[in-house]
C-alpha cells in the first residue's frame, strides 16, 4: 500500500503516540525525565554542518522538521572552533527565520505552511517507520527552496519505547538510505541535499562510529 500525509500506516499512528507519551512523561526504560526527552540538543553534533550549507546556499529561512522539545534554539553561548561566540543558535546561523516543526510535542505539532530556504532533519528519520519513508523524506524535501539536510543512525539506540521496542526502528544499511533519498531528491530539482549516514562498528576498543556523507556534490 502507497501511505501519505493524508493516509499514514498504523505503525505512524502508534509510533506517534508513543512519542507523545514519552514528551510526557519521560523514557521510563533509562529513567530519563520528561524534560531530558528529546530536548534537541542532538542538533549541536551537525550545528557546523548546517553553518556551512546556509552560508554557501545564502538561506535566511530554516524549518527543523522533527525538533523535539526545541531547548536547542533557546539562549545559550555557541562557540566556533576559533573561540568566537554567540548567544543563541539562530545568531551563530545568522538567519532571519526558524520554524520548528515536531508531530509529537504540542507545542510545535502544527503542519507548517509554505517553503524554507533549507530544511533540517536530525536524529529524526530512524525514528519513523519504513513503510513510511517515502512519504516523509519526500515531504521534507517538498518544504525546500535550496538544500535539505539529515542525519541518520544505522544502529539501535539506547532509548525503549513504552511497548519495550528499540526507538530506532528503521535500521537500514548505507545503501538503502542512498538509494531511497536520491529517488526522492530526483523529484525536486534546485534542491540541493546533504545526509549524513552514522553507522557503529565493533572494534577491541568497543563500538566505533562511522560516518559517510551522501548527496549532492560540495
Amino acid at each position: 500500500m502507497n501511505y501519505s500525509r493524508t493516509n499514514p500506516s498504523s505503525r505512524y499512528l502508534d509510533l506517534q503516540a508513543m512519542y507523545r507519551q514519552m514528551h510526557q512523561h519521560g523514557e521510563q526504560f533509562l529513567g530519563t525525565p520528561a524534560a531530558e526527552t528529546f530536548p534537541g540538543f542532538s542538533l549541536d553534533a551537525q550545528m557546523d554542518r548546517i553553518k556551512e550549507l546556509i552560508a554557501r546556499s545564502g538561506a535566511q529561512t530554516i524549518l527543523d522538521y522533527g525538533c523535539g522539545k526545541g531547548q536547542q534554539y533557546g539562549p545559550r553561548i555557541i562557540k566556533d572552533a576559533a573561540g568566537n561566540q554567540w548567544p543563541s543558535v539562530i545568531d551563530y546561523w545568522d538567519i532571519d527565520e526558524l520554524e520548528c516543526y515536531d508531530p509529537c510535542y504540542g507545542k510545535f505539532s502544527r503542519l507548517p505552511e509554505g517553503k524554507f530556504d533549507g530544511v533540517i532533519c536530525t536524529d529524526v528519520l530512524e525514528h519513523c517507520p519504513e513503510e513510511d519513508m517515502g512519504w516523509i523524506v519526500d515531504e521534507i524535501f517538498g518544504y525546500a527552496r535550496r538544500f535539505v539536510f539529515a542525519n541518520v543512525a544505522c544502529y539501535p539506540a539506547r532509548k525503549r519505547l513504552p511497548s519495550g521496542e528499540n526507538a530506532h526502528c528503521t535500521i537500514k544499511p548505507v545503501e538503502w538510505w542512498e538509494d531511497l533519498v536520491r529517488d526522492i531528491a530526483a523529484r525536486h530539482p534546485g534542491v540541493s541535499w546533504e545526509f549524513w549516514v552514522q553507522s557503529q562498528i565493533k572494534s577491541d576498543n568497543g563500538a566505533q562510529l562511522i560516518e559517510q556523507r551522501l548527496g549532492s556534490p560540495a
